[in-house]
């Protein structure tokens, strides 16, 4: 029993696309869960082909976000737009003690997807629901990538530029990761609540929802009063000691010092400048924030001097809070990351398989399942068929009325 996966026996229908309900699932499976993803015959989830859109970088034969967010499931094609797919949808809704999906309300309500569809089939049925701008309100029914509403529509993308610049996109799937966090916090809530209860629930996350959460400080600010933070200017920011400097060699170090009265003596000593402590400039917060532009223009010319690697010397042995800006390419190498095991190994049998990046929830007591490769479309549709109970005539009378495609 010890190295029993945790959630060993908990079925999953992943009827999600895209990012953030698929990624709930991910998580779900690497504690152990069946997943099976369905998808539209053909095409399949069209996150299958998202690696091919720019900005998103090419790697030839590999299809990685499909790897990282799909890894671990199972998949079958079914298509709910055909009556003949509706009695495997009962008996995947009777199967499964999670559900998943991301459909818009109104979609959800033509394909008879609503919970309360689905609910009197299976009264413990945790049914986990994300959309772009929530359940409610009159953009309920607007189709929302985490760009849109996540980044936009939060105001996080306003302020996570400089002053003059205009918005830019962002990481695709930043978003749409931690808002999968969230859905999969939900849907244990609900197990752990099923346990004392015996009933199921529904459970809902959002984008826009997330987007809020993250900017959650500053947006309560606002709530409270508070002016609307403008984007920053580096080079005359509120805080000269939470900004960003350039090295001789071309590299940025962002400083974070939230004890200023201990750092601040500490770090003018280290950076060569000890008599600026009992400048007025420097002396107390007041004249820092006072003289933040002529604090930034002198720190630029002292960090040009030196390359990011001494700075770094400098920087740790006088204990001080800083954040090199890392490219991604050094983030796969961090060893941090792989002491963590943030980045570790797909399971496909390679004598030197590739890192994929894994979730973020961990348990000390709890082996997660190693990330295995994800499905072809369709690889596992017959055997899940016959798992839920239909027969070869079953499964042919599918293919007939087009529920799912005929064998290649």
């Amino acid at each position: 029993m010890e190295n029993t996966p945790l959630l060993e026996g908990l079925h999953v229908v992943d009827l999600a696309s895209f990012i953030a309900g698929p990624a709930a699932a991910t998580v779900l499976g690497d504690f152990g869960a069946d997943v099976v993803k369905v998808e539209p015959p053909h095409t399949g989830d069209n996150y299958r082909a998202l690696s091919r859109v720019p900005p998103n970088p090419h790697v030839e034969g590999v299809n990685y976000p499909w790897q990282l967010d799909n890894r671990n499931k199972r998949s079958i094609e079914l298509n709910l737009k055909s009556p003949g797919a509706r009695p495997v949808l009962e008996r995947l809704a009777r199967w499964a003690d999670v559900l998943i999906t991301n459909f818009p309300p109104h979609t959800r309500a033509k394909l008879g997807l609503e919970y309360d569809d689905l609910a009197p089939l299976n009264p413990r049925l945790i049914y986990a629901d994300v959309t772009g701008f929530g359940e409610q309100g009159p953009d309920a029914h607007l189709p929302g990538f985490d760009v849109t509403a996540f980044w936009a529509r939060s105001g996080l993308m306003d302020v996570t530029r400089q002053r003059g610049a205009p918005p830019t996109m962002n990481a695709f799937g930043s978003g749409d990761h931690p808002t999968a966090i969230s859905l999969f916090a939900g849907i244990m809530t609900a197990l752990y609540r099923r346990e004392k209860t015996g009933q199921g629930a529904r459970v809902t996350a959002s984008l826009i929802a997330e987007g809020a959460w993250a900017a959650g400080m500053w947006l309560q600010a606002v709530l409270l009063g508070a002016k609307t933070p403008r984007p920053l200017d580096r080079s005359d920011p509120p805080n000269a000691l939470a900004n960003a400097y350039r090295t001789a060699d071309d590299r940025w170090i962002l400083l974070a010092f939230a004890n200023e009265d201990k750092q601040v003596p500490l770090f003018l000593r280290a950076i060569g400048h000890p008599e600026a402590a009992e400048d007025p400039r420097f002396h107390d917060t007041a004249g820092r924030r006072a003289h933040a532009s002529e604090i930034v223009d002198l720190l630029d010319k002292r960090f040009a001097t030196r390359p990011l690697a001494e700075w770094r010397e400098v920087l740790d042995a006088a204990g001080l809070t800083y954040g090199v800006v890392q490219t991604l390419q050094e983030c796969a190498q961090d060893p941090q990351l792989l002491a963590n095991q943030i980045l570790v190994p797909i399971d496909d049998g390679s004598s030197e398989p590739h890192l994929t990046v894994n979730s973020p929830v961990h348990l000390d007591q709890e082996q997660k399942v190693p990330p295995r490769p994800a499905p072809d479309l369709g690889e596992h549709t017959e055997a899940v068929l016959a798992e839920l109970g239909l027969d070869a005539d079953d499964i042919e009378s599918l293919r007939a009325a087009e529920a799912i495609p005929r064998s290649q």
